[in-house]
């Protein structure tokens, strides 16, 4: 089954690119508008990981982590950041909220690919399993 991909970004085209990317790649995507309505559709269908922009009219990015974080139900599900604010304290914030990764846009397609995949291909567990 093919790891779903949540992004948050309330600008169209960035989201579209972002998606066809991810589709292209080998995930299923679904798009949010902004905050709020990220925020509802994780609870609607939990992700396996998220996209999530921060500057928005809604709520931000930041924000939205906090949410996901603070509920138990989401507390785990990976966020990277892709976003045009590339100060060091808004990427110290993301980070220290649990951001798995942080992009400035415009962002490297192939790394943000990669990045996905490592959150969301499970660990190998048990015996026979490589370190």
């Amino acid at each position: 089954m093919k790891p779903e991909i949540l992004i948050i970004d309330d600008e169209w085209a960035v989201s579209r690119a972002i998606a066809a990317r991810l589709e292209a790649s080998g995930f299923t995507t679904r798009v949010a508008a902004g905050g709020e309505e990220g925020l509802a559709a994780v609870e609607a269908a939990h992700p396996d990981a998220i996209v999530l922009d921060l500057r928005m009219p809604d709520i931000d990015g930041l924000e939205v982590l906090r949410r996901l974080r603070s509920d138990p139900r989401h507390a785990q599900v990976p966020v990277i950041m892709v976003t045009a604010n590339v100060q060091d304290s808004v990427r110290g914030e993301a980070m220290a909220l649990g951001a798995k990764a942080f992009f400035g846009k415009p962002y490297d397609q192939q790394a943000l690919v990669a990045a996905l995949r490592r959150v969301t291909t499970p660990e190998p567990c048990g015996e026979g399993a490589n370190p």
